[in-house]
Order: structure tokens, then sequence, then C-alpha cells
């Protein structure tokens, strides 16, 4: 396989991404084709389309999978599934699959078509091997079960910026940070209000700590 194209994301590290595709709908993020694609003709009709489906690398993974067992969030990160009922980014081949909104294509003069999307759960730099149009009549299944994540619901965090913090970004980059904040970003296991976390967001190191169900932007 090869690289077709990189992902472009305001989260430069895994720390603090969205855990799945289109929990944080308003982050934006954009596609890079490497030369060889390059072209128009790679994306024609795409934009008759609302979604796509992007296959990449876990690029970020420093440790290949050793396990056929592993402790998703949902669950609190104490009970095991196998790997193959998860999605975790630690399994025999460190593919991701990961359901985006097509925002607009940009005829680049240099890169060619840039494509915008918005909810993906990509960090900056990510290889992306494959894009495929996400076609309601087959992909969509409304009433399928979906097994744990039925039966633990997330529980959402208070998201509390102070203003001088909130000033560094537009109200897009500000929402973006706020949802994908509120989603919990910490291990399950970390229950420390008094530990200090910190995470890339923008090209910043934004720094935060969680009591209770209260997280609060210290600083950049």
């Amino acid at each position: 396989m090869v690289t077709i194209a990189h992902f472009h994301s305001p989260f430069g590290s895994k720390f603090g991404a969205p855990r799945q595709s289109g929990v944080v709908p308003s982050l934006e993020g954009h596609i890079v084709f490497e030369p060889p694609y390059r072209s128009m003709d790679a994306v024609r009709g795409m934009e008759e389309f609302d979604h796509l489906w992007l296959l990449w690398l876990f690029n970020a993974n420093k440790h290949a999978a050793a396990a056929l067992t592993v402790r998703p969030p949902r669950l609190g990160g104490n009970e095991r599934v196998g790997v193959f009922a998860t999605r975790s980014p630690y399994r025999p081949n460190p593919i991701g699959l990961s359901s985006v909104v097509l925002d607009h294509i940009e005829h680049h003069p240099t890169l060619g078509p840039v494509i915008h999307v918005r909810g993906a759960d990509l960090i900056d730099g990510t290889p992306i091997l494959d894009i495929k149009p996400y076609i309601a009549y087959t992909d969509a299944h409304p009433d399928a079960r979906g097994g744990f994540t039925d039966t633990r619901q997330w529980q959402l965090l208070d998201v509390e910026i102070p203003p001088q913090v909130a000033a560094m970004f537009t109200t897009q980059q500000l929402d973006a940070l706020r949802d994908a904040l509120a989603q919990d970003p910490r291990p399950h296991y970390h229950d420390d209000p008094h530990k200090i976390y910190g995470m890339l967001f923008d090209g910043h190191d934004l720094h935060f700590t969680v009591a209770g169900n209260r997280l609060t932007v210290l600083e950049l």
C-alpha cells in the first residue's frame, strides 16, 4: 500500500483528539494529496456526496498490538473485550476507519484538490490510504445494535475556558475545542482533581484539570 494523502488537524498528538469520528462535528480538518494524486480528475464527482470514508494509519502508535483483548474507554478502561469487537487503535494491522462530513474541495494552485472535512478523529500528519464516498442506501443502518456502546452511556464534561484563553481562538476553533474537551480526553483510570493535563491544539500547549464532572482550562 502507498500513502495517497496526509490529514491536517488542530490536534498535534493523540492525547485530546476525539476517540471516534463524528463526536466533535465542529472540528475542521483538511486532506492534502501526495504529488502523484494532485489532480482534480482524482476527485471528479466527489462534491456530489455529503460524507466520506477515510482509511488511514495509526502512525502515532509507539507499540505494536500485543494482545487479542483490549480495554475500551467506554467500559471505563477496566473491562476487556476482543480487539475485533472494538475500534481500538492497537490492532494487528494499524488501520483506522472514519466517516467525515465533506465541507468543500479547494482548488489549490500547487497542492491540487484540498479536501476540507468536519468531524474527523485523525491527528495532524496522519497518513491516508484511501478515500471512498459514504453511500446512505448501503452504509447507513440506523436500527443496528451497538454492543456495549448501547448500554454504557458516555458522560460529557462541563468545560470552563477562561476569557484570556478563549480570546486566542476563533469562534469555530473554540467550539471544536470545547466539544473535544467535553469528551474527557483523560485515560479512564485517572481521577486526580489536582493533576494538570496538557494537550496540543492548533499549535498551543493547553493545560487543564478535571474535578468531578467539570474540566477547567488553566492556561496556554
